[in-house]
């Protein structure tokens, strides 16, 4: 059996449902399980609105109609009229978010978020099941909350493997046998029935998850390029698409920032040797990229670009060495304020790192710091990295840059830079 993830993208208009459809049509190999995510920028416009109303905006009740007619408007283009069962479902799941918006938050932000965000993965895979059935694919809806278990770490759901392996197993895997099973990306849900979701971006995850629990055949990711590019196109104007990738250079490359992949999709298929292939929704003819256990090295070099980058650096104030003792203090304030650290470098004295620009997160960090460290930081700057880099690569990319910290591994080249003659904003 397989796994089929289609993200927002696939999914963003009625035509994009019928291509979904289309492609699930045309598998032939045996039983399938069909991971969705949210429609269109659905999750954005949901974020959008859990804010409004976490800030009590008079505009979240426009923004949550808004939302609805954007979902109502699919199906009634899809089932011309003749959706009623269909359209007092989704009426009724909105009907959750209705309550909750009426009346002033009194929970946790996160907890709210994920109650709220969580809808749009509801409603998408609602949609695609009724018009699989409506085409004669026989699809069944389930609840992905039911099935992957997590703790109570709201945004960031840590997954029960044990207990969401054999409730997988014991629940799910029978109904195979006789549909197209359609669920959900992205969430997941607690012991007590609550919601919560996997971190953004995360119905890659929720695949994999699924697929290892199933041991699947494979899984097969649907995006809107031909397969895994060796770079961004918004960045490069030539870029290749890499047939063959291993399981440790995609791990690299989505811990470095290739949005391609979730980075926590790859470890669950590498335990149990699935393959994973990532393929285009426009082109569905095309093989796409295929990863696997081979560890052949990249034929081209890849290149990862991450903006909006602020560099850290770290002193003690009384000259001491920067040690383990150090580096433990340091990497537990990191962690306590939820901020990733992209690359590093330390020296006898000073500690670097460039993480996403979060300015509160930033400066609360660098309040808890301050009490024994000397800080300095810059901002508005770009990190680079290439895998499989050579000084060709590299001059490529640092045309017109100034490089203010550089690591280099054996197959990894990272740069934190900024533009020639940019304004320092460094405090």
């Amino acid at each position: 059996m397989d796994i089929f993830k289609f993200g927002g993208a696939s999914a963003k208009d009625a035509a994009g449902v019928k291509n979904i459809a289309n492609i699930i049509r045309d598998y032939k190999k045996g039983n399938l399980l069909v991971v969705v995510s949210a429609m269109g920028n659905i999750t954005n416009k949901l974020e959008e609105l859990t804010y409004a109303y976490l800030a009590q905006n008079d505009e979240a009740h426009a923004m949550f109609e808004e939302i609805k007619d954007f979902h109502f408007s699919i199906i009634n283009e899809l089932f011309v009229g003749n959706a009623n069962t269909l359209y007092d479902d989704v009426a009724n799941t909105f009907v959750e978010i209705d309550w909750l918006i009426e009346d002033e938050p009194d929970n946790n932000a996160d907890y709210i978020y994920d109650q709220i965000v969580s809808i749009g993965e509801v409603i998408s895979t609602k949609i695609i099941a009724a018009w699989l059935n409506e085409t004669g694919n026989k699809a069944l809806w389930v609840d992905a909350r039911n099935y992957i278990q997590t703790d109570n770490s709201y945004r960031e759901g840590k997954v029960d493997w044990d207990k969401t392996s054999q409730i997988i197993q014991k629940d799910l895997a029978p109904l195979l046998n006789q549909n197209i099973i359609v669920t959900q990306g992205f969430i997941g849900g607690t012991s007590e029935n609550y919601t919560t979701t996997l971190g953004r971006e995360g119905s890659d995850y929720s695949a994999a998850i699924f697929a290892s629990c199933l041991n699947a055949d494979a899984l097969t990711i649907w995006k809107d390029v031909p397969g895994v590019l060796n770079a961004d196109p918004k960045w490069f104007d030539e870029t290749e698409m890499i047939p063959q990738l291993s399981y440790h250079d995609a791990i690299e490359l989505t811990y470095y920032g290739a949005t391609v992949i979730h980075p926590k999709t790859i470890k669950p298929l590498q335990n149990k040797g699935i393959p994973l292939f990532v393929r285009s929704f426009i082109q569905p003819q095309g093989v796409g990229t295929a990863i696997t256990k081979n560890n052949n090295p990249l034929p081209v070099p890849s290149f990862i670009f991450k903006v909006n980058q602020a560099l850290i650096s770290i002193f003690p104030k009384d000259y001491s060495f920067i040690i383990e003792e150090n580096l433990s203090a340091i990497f537990e304030l990191f962690h306590r304020h939820k901020i990733k650290i992209n690359t590093m470098l330390n020296s006898a004295i000073s500690f670097s790192v460039s993480v996403d620009d979060h300015p509160k997160q930033i400066e609360n960090l660098i309040i808890a710091l301050s009490s024994e460290y000397t800080i300095k930081y810059n901002k508005g700057l770009e990190l680079v990295t290439i895998r499989y880099y050579n000084q060709k690569t590299i001059d490529r990319v640092t045309v017109n840059k100034d490089i203010l910290l550089e690591v280099k591994s054996r197959h990894t080249c990272q740069m934190v830079m900024k533009n020639k003659n940019q304004f320092d904003s460094s405090l």
